[in-house]
């Protein structure tokens, strides 16, 4: 098997679905391009460890959905296809901003509300003495009813307490943060990547596999201590960063700085 190929990654199970999720995944993405030839279905069964059946109704449904089309003597070839409609854009270094357009443009699905023991990591990084709970929320944001990202917060149980899980499923996480007394003070974050683990591939509508653009910010209130941790996940076809640039420094040594508050076009 060719490990350039595109096409090539980890399927779970043998259903269609799954693979039709995959394939197309690849075309949005553009990790196959527009009048790519795909390999033909004993290929494909055979690269994927899963019936012809299989691969046949994964390719009709790919037929259905305008995503590829059958060229007489030439095969099936991967057609063009409209940018998505909604892309949403947050700038990195204007937060806030961006959290509050986020919560006015999108919509949330509550999946999980609980109190739980943190694991080692994050207790460490909001500085939780041994023992002590946060209140853990799984949420998924749509934009036009389509998912974009996968958010899993952690806040610490003696803030969490202030709020329900009603208030989390209908009011923004940072609203809720500063209606419980807290003065946010600053955050860190990372940006990477990932793969999508079922869960998340589920309530992402994307194949176990695909990639997606990670984040994990811990924010601080005014004395140091950590009132949340937020790992997200994100889909690269619907979402994406922006960081804003200024030109500085003395001509013999000039350099790019992230510049102050950004362009608040998205949100986090």
């Amino acid at each position: 098997m060719n490990d350039n190929n595109p096409l090539h990654t980890a399927v779970s199970g043998t259903k269609s679905h799954n693979l039709f999720l995959l394939l197309r995944d690849a075309i949005l993405s553009r990790r196959l391009s527009p009048g790519d030839k795909l390999p033909g279905e004993l290929k494909l069964a055979e690269q994927y460890k899963v019936s012809r059946v299989t691969v046949r109704r994964a390719m009709d449904a790919l037929r259905q959905a305008g995503l590829i089309a059958r060229r007489p003597g030439v095969g099936t070839v991967v057609l063009e296809q409209p940018l998505e409609a909604t892309v949403m854009t947050a700038s990195v270094s204007n937060l806030l901003p961006n959290m509050l357009k986020m919560s006015q443009s999108s919509k949330v699905r509550l999946l999980e509300f609980s109190y739980v023991t943190p694991e080692a990591p994050i207790r460490q990084r909001l500085k939780l003495e041994d023992g002590e709970k946060t209140q853990r929320s799984v949420r998924v944001r749509q934009v036009e009813d389509r998912p974009f990202s996968y958010l899993t917060t952690h806040v610490p149980a003696s803030i969490a307490h202030h709020y329900s899980e009603s208030d989390l499923a209908h009011t923004p996480l940072f609203v809720l943060l500063e209606q419980s007394g807290v003065t946010i003070d600053h955050a860190t974050q990372t940006i990477s990547a990932t793969l999508a683990t079922q869960p998340e591939a589920e309530a992402l509508e994307v194949a176990v596999g695909s990639p997606l653009l990670a984040l994990t910010r811990v924010v601080y209130d005014q004395n140091g201590k950590g009132v949340e941790h937020l790992d997200a996940l994100y889909r690269p076809d619907r979402y994406r960063f922006q960081i804003d640039l200024n030109r500085t420094g003395d001509e013999d040594s000039r350099y790019w700085e992230p510049l102050a508050g950004g362009n608040p076009e998205g949100g986090l």
